[in-house]
């Protein structure tokens, strides 16, 4: 006899995903709110919920869908891989573990004597990134406001945020706040830690405070900080990295080069990825035999994976589609009244509103068969597959502009519930 409690059944109106909906809410923790839809499948740039309605997924499971849903090359990837080998330990290697670590060497630029630690998330990258720091001998870490890192202990404190801070608090020690952006603060800061700074973390767009750029002085003064204090540039590229941008790596755009990089998110296409890649041989061998590790990072399964991801992108072109695809987003949504401005790179975009009624807008967008996210109150984010047609984007910019006429977008406008903590802590996956 089950254990479950019994459902609710409201007659023959009551659809399937509304009842799966229940069992959600009656089997899994309350950290993500209530679910929107229960999805059952995906093709391309769309998915089905379970009662068969279609949707264009323009979220990508927040920047991870890099090729969309069942796209053949990672759905091959995976099958021949599976069929193979897919766990071993990391006591021993495998072919794809090192194909994937060379290649990810290959992008990034790195210099000889650069390594990869493989991990299962971007909060675990992250959490090496922050060991790494420690392992310089120093002890201040300057990270940024409107930061997000991840949910772990290291990664939770240099995550800005104090509503996702403060219950966990004390937080490991060390790490100071800057605002994004202000130069003048971050030289303070840096001066002020001196030869006790150890690194500075940023994220070239910060993405859950709204896809909010950095600016190329802002990111070249933070290479010229840590230069200067014999420090680490850690730059964590796990919502920007993989193509997203329109370059493999956000940072590229800026003409720097990090010591540290972290990723995860579209590194796997949808399969639980994340790489630390550390550049030269001082930070590629700050972590040594017994200083870090982790059960499946690098597993051959999830390594087939990735590399088929990165190998689409490049065979098939799509750097130059997230440039042309991201550039017509950009200039159309730009032109609807009420949009301020369209932030970001490529395919991860921001679209800042006149108004706080972003909310308001994804909740009418999923009605009409577009999945978008409202980071802010003010801004709605766009992360799709970089995949993504110009006839697919058509179809949400002709919607959205429509929508606007009917619902103009004023600033003196009241104000809509804004992005609540517990619905938008869909606005993460890191664990």
């Amino acid at each position: 006899m089950s254990a479950q409690p019994p459902y609710e059944h409201g007659g023959a109106g009551l659809d399937r995903g509304a009842a799966e909906l229940q069992r959600y809410s009656h089997a899994l923790m309350a950290t993500y709110g209530q679910p929107m839809r229960v999805i059952e499948r995906g093709e391309g740039s769309y998915v089905w919920d379970a009662d068969g309605n279609k949707y264009l997924d323009l979220l990508g499971g927040i920047a991870v869908n890099t090729l969309g849903h069942a796209h053949p090359a990672w759905v091959a990837a995976i099958t021949q891989q599976a069929q193979t080998l897919a766990h071993t330990s990391n006591f021993f290697a495998t072919k794809p573990q090192i194909e994937l670590a060379e290649k990810l060497l290959d992008l990034a630029n790195a210099p000889t004597g650069s390594r990869v630690f493989f991990s299962n998330s971007g909060a675990e990258a992250n959490e090496a990134a922050f060991k790494m720091a420690r392992r310089t001998g120093k002890g201040t870490i300057i990270a940024l406001e409107g930061s997000f890192h991840g949910r772990t202990m290291g990664a939770l404190a240099m995550t800005h945020k104090p509503a996702i801070r403060e219950p966990f608090e004390p937080m490991p020690g060390g790490v100071v706040f800057v605002p994004a952006g202000d130069v003048e603060a971050l030289r303070a800061a840096a001066t002020q830690a001196g030869d006790d700074l150890a690194a500075i973390i940023l994220e070239p767009i910060q993405g859950e405070a709204g896809v909010r750029p950095l600016t190329h002085g802002f990111m070249a003064a933070a290479r010229v900080f840590t230069a200067r204090h014999d420090a680490l540039l850690i730059i964590d590229e796990i919502q920007t990295g993989v193509a997203r941008t329109g370059a493999w790596f956000a940072h590229q755009l800026h003409g720097i080069t990090p010591d540290v990089m972290t990723l995860a998110k579209g590194l796997g296409g949808g399969f639980p990825m994340g790489a630390v890649i550390a550049y030269g041989e001082r930070a590629g061998n700050l972590l040594t035999k017994g200083d870090h590790g982790t059960t499946f990072g690098g597993n051959a399964l999830g390594a087939a994976v990735a590399l088929a991801t990165l190998r689409t992108v490049e065979d098939d072109g799509l750097i130059a589609n997230v440039k042309s695809v991201g550039e017509h987003l950009r200039t159309s949504l730009g032109a609807v009244p009420g949009v301020k401005e369209v932030r970001g790179e490529g395919l991860l975009l921001g679209i800042g509103l006149a108004a706080p009624v972003s909310a308001e807008i994804a909740t009418a967008a999923v009605e009409a068969g577009f999945i978008i996210n409202p980071p802010s109150p003010d801004t709605i984010r766009l992360a799709p597959a970089l995949n993504l047609t110009t006839a697919e984007a058509d179809t949400f910019i002709d919607w959205f502009t429509n929508y606007v006429s009917k619902h103009p977008i004023e600033v003196t406008a009241v104000e809509a519930t804004p992005t609540s903590e517990d619905a938008q802590e869909q606005e993460s996956e890191r664990d």
